[in-house]
């Protein structure tokens, strides 16, 4: 039996089918067009957001709010400081105020420079109610502490390097193969085009001039890589670098200068000397116990001094202050990690925190639960370094 041709009687044409039921019920064809436009639209952003980078993610939510408090880790150091003052430029450029806050003390020879170098002024909390807003950043850490009614803080952006839990309601960048924050917020920067200028360019820019990074947050943030991976020599990622280029033209070499330079408190110097002389070396390993400080930022810089000892491989510095046991460690050595090493000799002692990366860490305990205060048999000091050198060697 022959076919019938195309077009031929009993073919419909597609555009006479489409006709036929426009004319049947148009609200029908209406629906079908305004669904694919629907899955258009849809697919259409689904493709824009895929491509949208962090950086523009993150302004994204930045934009809008009247105004953000940006909350640095207890102690800022350099990094968390830097990190602040990025999103300080991001908020200005987005409409919203800006308050960089941090929770407990800036100490450190090298973080008062930082802060009086770059004359920035910054707002303590000692309460979750100091916040001064209620929209909140964290930076160079993931999780809210420090201060009473932290556990209370529900941030909306995180971003930071630490390994952690951490995550904002809204936007989360943790990146633990970074060697610094500031790292993260200087490619935020170059995604949006801001561009670093030298001091001496800036008093020809004019007030139209937009995404110019002043010549303070560039040097800032270089300075935060700088001292969050040793002068870029422990704890790299290729962004470092990358991320020191783009900055290289803003940066205001005296200033830098004087930052990295600072006087050194006295107390400091002692401390170093006391980790030296009654360090105890078991193998490659050592621990100091320097007593009483009442600087307890210096317990780090002898963990730093003690690291450079030939022949020694990892070292842990603790030293009191009040009724808290400092710890800080140092690792040269793939079969230490530092951070899980002091978590692993505190795990059993009640309200004690410690942790790190591989190479740096550091941790807090109270000596009455040490000795204990509190479920466990407790430890004196020389049984407490003795669980120091059995976490180096592996053995807990």
């Amino acid at each position: 039996m022959p076919h019938a041709a195309a077009g031929g009687v009993g073919a419909v044409a597609p555009q006479d089918a489409a006709a036929a039921v426009a004319e049947q019920d148009p609200l029908v064809l209406a629906a079908a067009v305004v669904g694919l436009l629907a899955v258009l639209v849809a697919l259409w952003w689904g493709i824009r957001r895929l491509r949208r980078t962090p950086g523009a993610e993150f302004v994204g939510h930045l934009a809008g709010r009247d105004e953000i408090s940006v909350l640095m880790h207890p102690n800022p150091d350099p990094d968390a400081m830097a990190s602040a003052l990025a999103v300080g430029e991001f908020a200005e450029a987005t409409g919203a105020d800006a308050h960089l806050q941090y929770p407990g003390q800036i100490r450190h020879q090298e973080n008062r420079a930082f802060e009086t170098v770059l004359d920035l002024e910054f707002d303590r909390v000692e309460n979750a109610s100091d916040l001064l807003a209620d929209d909140v950043v964290l930076v160079d850490h993931n999780e809210p502490r420090g201060f009473a009614g932290a556990d209370s803080v529900d941030p909306v952006a995180v971003v930071d390097h630490h390994p952690g839990e951490g995550t904002g309601s809204a936007f989360t960048d943790v990146r633990p193969d970074h060697g610094s924050c500031a790292s993260i917020f200087a490619e935020y920067l170059e995604q949006q085009g801001w561009e670093p200028v030298a001091p001496e360019d800036e008093a020809d820019l004019g007030e139209d001039d937009d995404r110019v990074l002043p010549s303070d947050t560039a040097t800032g943030l270089l300075y935060g890589i700088q001292s969050d991976t040793k002068q870029l020599t422990k704890g790299c990622s290729a962004a470092e670098f990358e991320a020191s280029a783009y900055l290289y033209e803003g940066i205001d070499e005296d200033r830098l200068d004087r930052i990295a330079n600072p006087q050194v408190d006295a107390e400091v110097l002692e401390v170093k000397a006391r980790a030296i002389n009654q360090r105890h070396v078991r193998n490659a390993f050592a621990v100091a116990d320097v007593g009483e400080v009442s600087n307890a930022d210096a317990i780090p810089q002898a963990a730093d001094e003690l690291s450079q000892l030939e022949g020694v491989t990892a070292v842990v510095v603790m030293g009191q202050k009040g009724d808290t046991l400092h710890l800080s460690g140092r690792s040269r050595d793939d079969r230490v990690h530092m951070g899980k090493t002091l978590r692993a000799v505190v795990d059993e002692i009640p309200m004690a925190n410690a942790g790190g990366h591989a190479r740096m860490g550091g941790g807090q305990l109270s000596v009455e639960h040490m000795e204990g205060l509190g479920p466990g048999d407790g430890l004196d000091r020389e049984e407490f370094v003795d669980r120091l050198f059995d976490a180096m060697a592996g053995e807990i």
